[in-house]
């Protein structure tokens, strides 16, 4: 495996008390695979990677437990020096806002070769020629120009190709996408993930790709992860996602968006009530209040995440198959 989480937890100290905003998070990722993360606002899908870059904010935000094996190494157990030559080389990660990500101040030009030099051990020259190259890729017009350009002279779709071009220059095993489409329209969204799938077939590069739309990560991903509350609720290929959901937050997600396979007049179902207080937890199963299949055992007992069959594990004590007949 290319990268195993194992139980991490990621708490955030609040005027109220300790927000766990990654509670117990386990899964792993093969080489060349691409994981979605879906979930509401809030579930904990941009808390968890950023856990995993070792960028969430101190002294408020610290992981407190669990482990993270890339490449078989803990990254939790490096300084900070060791991790920065991990960061932006071996594991990359692309934000949702291009425009906070990338700094005004600095060109293009600049803002790439400063990792080209400190992890490929580039010289200026060389480092601007790849840079050039990697605009080229993803498709940034008179590249050779458009280098010295600041991010301001961009478009939001084209900053998002920089965006993906400076994650890229350095070859990374693992690409973190954070919601990177969420900002942009539905014609540049249709782009930038074309993009990201053939440059994944290119550099044969493992993905984490978080995201709300789920038919986005429909077009792009082997599997999906479900998180709820901090926890992972269900992680199974992505054909059973939407064929055979064994959640009833996964069944409730899939309920309440437009699909091709429902007449046009098939009316959407909201999922009812907000997640839960991420201070003061309800006991039990954290979907029990907004659930439907809801039982007694949910209002008790938190329900372990289970293989119900290979490559599919659901945390619910209820079997919604049974339920629906």
């Amino acid at each position: 495996m290319l990268l195993e989480v194992s139980n991490l937890t990621t708490e955030f100290g609040t005027e109220r008390g300790v927000l766990t905003a990654v509670d117990d998070v386990s899964f792993d990722l093969a080489e060349g695979e691409a994981v979605g993360v879906v979930g509401e606002s809030g579930s904990g899908k941009s808390v968890m990677a950023l856990s995993i870059m070792r960028l969430v904010s101190r002294p408020a935000g610290r992981i407190t437990s669990g482990r993270i094996l890339f490449e078989g190494q803990d990254l939790l157990e490096l300084d900070e020096a060791e991790m920065r030559k991990i960061r932006g080389g071996r594991i990359a990660m692309i934000f949702q806002d291009p425009m906070s990500s990338l700094n005004p101040v600095l060109t293009i030009e600049r803002q790439m070769t400063e990792s080209l030099e400190l992890h490929l051990g580039l010289s200026r020259r060389q480092a601007r020629t790849r840079a050039v190259e990697m605009l080229q890729l993803v498709g940034i017009p008179d590249a050779a120009r458009r280098v010295d350009d600041y991010p301001h002279q961009f478009s939001g779709g084209m900053r998002q190709r920089v965006m993906i071009a400076i994650a890229l220059s350095c070859s990374p095993r693992l690409l973190i996408a954070d919601e990177p489409t969420t900002a942009l329209d539905v014609t540049i969204q249709a782009q930038i993930t074309d993009l990201v799938r053939r440059l994944r077939k290119e550099f044969s590069t493992s993905i984490i790709w978080i995201s709300h739309d789920l038919g986005v990560v429909a077009g792009l991903c082997d599997r999906t992860i479900v998180m709820y509350a901090g926890q992972v609720v269900e992680d199974a290929p992505i054909d059973d996602i939407f064929a055979d959901p064994r959640h009833p937050y996964t069944l409730g997600l899939l309920n309440s968006i437009p699909r091709l396979d429902r007449p046009v007049t098939t009316e959407l179902v909201p999922i009812e009530g907000s997640p839960p207080d991420l201070v003061n937890r309800p006991s039990g199963c954290p979907f029990q209040p907004r659930c439907p299949f809801a039982v007694a055992r949910s209002l008790e007992e938190r329900p372990p995440l289970e293989e119900i069959r290979p490559g599919h594990r659901v945390a619910c004590w209820v079997d919604v198959t049974k339920v629906l007949g």
